[in-house]
């Protein structure tokens, strides 16, 4: 019926608002406390391990909505993929800079020294880089353009999480145990993965393409 479409995409378009600022508030909460210098001792590390965590969150959000899709049925999930992947790259952008910028002044040989030396940078540079093309190419018209090869892309976004997680590990100092939960949490999205991984492959073929992957994003490709 028209009018119960209209009142679903009114509740789709509320439903995205809200989680547009659920995603962005942490980079507001962040700006609020710089604002009233409110950091702490060492603002840029404040800084930079906040950008890093909601980076981190965030990628691994975007990778739980195809696994939550598949175990509830619920289509809708995927139209707040792309946001969350999207928001993944923001904060991802916002945790490089403040390292270019806060950390480092702009000092391209001492930054290059940095990640070639320090295993933990190497990692997140890294990961940071493969996040670039998923953000580059998240349009439709990018995923039409692309064709099949959009796909393999995306799925850059496995190992990008797995190195976003091994550079946070590395660089935790004392205390892993955020460190690990979020490994955990990427293990167990990895492995829910497998059944749609391996099915395909075993048959001979690829898995299949549906209508709603015209929603996917950035870091949010639907799992194969």
């Amino acid at each position: 019926m028209p009018g119960a479409r209209a009142v679903e995409d009114r509740v789709i378009l509320w439903l995205k608002a809200a989680v547009f600022l659920v995603a962005l508030s942490p980079g507001l909460w962040l700006f609020w406390l710089g604002w009233r210098d409110e950091l702490g001792a060492n603002p840029v590390e404040a800084l930079s391990r906040g950008t890093g965590e909601w980076t981190l969150r965030l990628l691994l959000a975007t990778l739980a909505v195809s696994p939550l899709r598949r175990l509830t049925g619920w289509t809708v999930l995927l139209r707040y993929r792309r946001m969350l992947g999207l928001f993944a790259f923001f904060y991802g952008c916002l945790h490089v800079l403040t390292y270019v910028v806060l950390d480092q002044w702009f000092d391209g040989a001492a930054m290059l020294d940095d990640i070639v030396k320090r295993p933990y940078l190497t990692a997140g540079m890294t990961a940071f880089l493969l996040l670039v093309p998923l953000a580059t190419t998240s349009t439709r018209g990018m995923m039409l353009r692309l064709g099949r090869r959009w796909r393999a892309l995306h799925r850059l976004i496995y190992p990008a999480a797995m190195l976003g997680v091994v550079h946070f590990l590395w660089q935790a100092k004392i205390d892993t145990t955020e460190a690990l939960v979020y490994a955990l949490l990427l293990a167990l999205l990895l492995a829910m993965r497998l059944p749609w991984l391996i099915s395909p492959v075993l048959a001979g073929g690829c898995p299949p393409t549906r209508p709603e992957r015209t929603h996917q994003s950035v870091s949010a490709i639907r799992s194969p």
